[in-house]
């Protein structure tokens, strides 16, 4: 009890000092940092796929247990010989000093990064050096049977010490709950985007189809899927933002969030989707983007010859390589993005700014927490995810998937709807089949195209009948290419594969 009260309270101390300050990491989240930059490609994909978007909460956790096993161990050591538990107690503490020194989410001076650290070893060392002083309060160590037990000890002073520690515990904890990410929250807000000089084209009737269970076409924010590096969403308030284009231009530009929504700004309907997504996966939504359009940016700049690709940088510093071609195409309108579905972006989806690109997975093309774009070439850098076996141009492959029925549903006999969503950002869907049990392939109804960029609604109608059955399903973009049955895992460059679910008819 005495180890794992002085580690709560050191750890609650270090996290309400680092939610006070700009640009701070906690030891905590820095050694899970340390933990996510790391760890095998296959490892970070077997824990996507196995907790989905709690895999963050999953590593903390696994944080938050392991220094409770070594508080407790601490303690344990310390009933008998109080050096021995300030010994692991330091060693512990340099090995948060040296995660929070090179923690690269982290945008403060070596001073402001330490502090937590001093905060983490001070009240950690006298709250555990307190309490096992407590246990030693009555004199030398008992023994029965030859072994030596730790000492009797005045269990009211104990109880008092560990009652202040515990307060200290909890007052850190409220601190670190109420401060992080409060001035990201205030500025946003207090945003207003303005109207958009390009609003994005009614949508046209028949978009939707009227299917129970089937994928909205626009997803609300709070169920827009999150996959990122942030074990913590960056809090960065529109009053210390700039955005800096820079690199292979003949004008450096630094934006600052006023600038931006000062500017022509556009509004355009597109489909996100994730590389780590698997063949009939979650990982992409829909949604109504309000932004600068990027080739304006990099056009006002003036791209030297010879560049032929985009560096953005994050707050946290994750990067991302996009191909410059792509940035700059008329039609693809890629946007350095402000809103989202009608708001300022949510705090986790990039606010103040980040990018949206058609067609091009978000690892290469929706930087979140956008800083800096520096104008370069593929040949001299290695982004965060190609570093890691990840193809430095990554565009969305072909893809459908069966909403409903869902997999092991039991359906009535007769007519059924099989329904679902299929996407080809920048081609467009033109045709989705399905077939049962390894028939004919089946013409589905398509909903009415929004535009190229966005994913596009199915139904078939299915004459079901009693007994066990196969599903599969499998779309065809506008330039006549069909998925392909060949299964492949999302490294390097996206899954592939036809969806299926088995469904039994009664």
């Amino acid at each position: 009890m005495a180890g794992l009260l002085a580690g709560t309270a050191a750890v609650a101390a270090a996290e309400a000092v680092s939610a006070l300050l700009a640009g701070v990491t906690s030891p905590l989240l820095a050694v899970a940092n340390r933990a996510v930059d790391t760890a095998p490609r296959p490892l970070k994909e077997w824990a996507i796929e196995s907790f989905g978007t709690a895999d963050k909460a999953v590593l903390i956790s696994g944080v938050v247990g392991a220094v409770a096993l070594l508080a407790v161990v601490a303690g344990v050591l310390g009933a008998r010989r109080i050096r021995a538990a300030v010994v692991l107690f330091l060693l512990l503490s340099a090995v948060a000093m040296v995660a929070a020194l090179t923690d690269r989410a982290a945008t403060a001076g070596t001073g402001p990064r330490l502090l937590p650290v001093v905060a983490l070893v001070a009240v950690g060392l006298v709250s555990l050096v307190a309490l096992l002083r407590a246990l030693h309060a009555d004199g030398l160590p008992a023994h029965v049977n030859g072994d030596e037990l730790p000492p009797a000890f005045d269990r009211r002073t104990f109880l008092k010490a560990a009652a202040a520690v515990g307060a200290i515990a909890a007052a850190g904890a409220v601190t670190s709950r109420f401060a992080g990410g409060a001035a990201a929250a205030a500025s946003r807000a207090d945003v207003r985007i303005p109207r958009p000089d390009g609003a994005a084209a009614a949508l046209g009737e028949g978009t939707s189809l009227d299917v129970d269970g089937i994928t909205s076409h626009l997803t609300p924010n709070k169920q827009f899927y999150r996959v990122d590096t942030a074990l913590r969403v960056p809090d960065v308030p529109v009053e210390d933002f700039t955005l800096r284009v820079h690199g292979m231009v003949d004008q450096e530009l630094e934006l600052s969030y006023e600038d931006l929504l000062s500017r022509r700004l556009v509004e355009r309907r597109i489909t996100l989707t994730c590389v780590s997504n698997p063949v009939g996966g979650e990982y992409v939504g829909n949604a109504t983007w309000i932004g600068v359009p990027m080739r304006d940016l990099l056009r006002e700049a003036g791209v030297r010859d010879g560049a032929d690709a985009v560096l953005s940088t994050s707050a946290d510093d994750f990067t991302a390589g996009t191909p410059l071609p792509v940035l700059l195409d008329d039609e693809r309108e890629a946007i350095v993005a402000v809103a989202m579905n009608g708001e300022p972006l949510p705090l986790e989806h990039g606010f103040p700014v980040r990018m949206v690109t058609p067609g091009l997975y978000g690892y290469v093309s929706a930087t979140k927490w956008l800083v800096d774009l520096e104008v370069t070439r593929f040949a001299d850098f290695k982004a965060y995810w190609t570093t890691r076996g990840y193809s430095a141009e990554a565009p969305i492959k072909t893809s459908s998937r069966i909403d409903v029925p869902r997999s092991f549903a039991r359906v009535r006999a007769g007519s059924t709807p099989v329904a679902g969503v299929a996407w080809s950002q920048d081609r467009g869907i033109a045709k989705v089949e399905v077939r049962a049990d390894q028939g004919q392939w089946q013409e589905a109804r398509l909903a009415t195209e929004d535009n190229v960029n966005t994913w596009r609604q199915w139904v078939w109608d299915w004459e079901a009948t009693p007994g066990s059955h196969k599903l599969e399903v499998r779309a065809t973009d506008s330039t006549g290419y069909t998925q392909t049955s060949r299964r492949a895992p999302i490294a390097p460059d996206g899954s592939t594969g036809w969806h299926s679910v088995d469904v039994t008819v009664e």
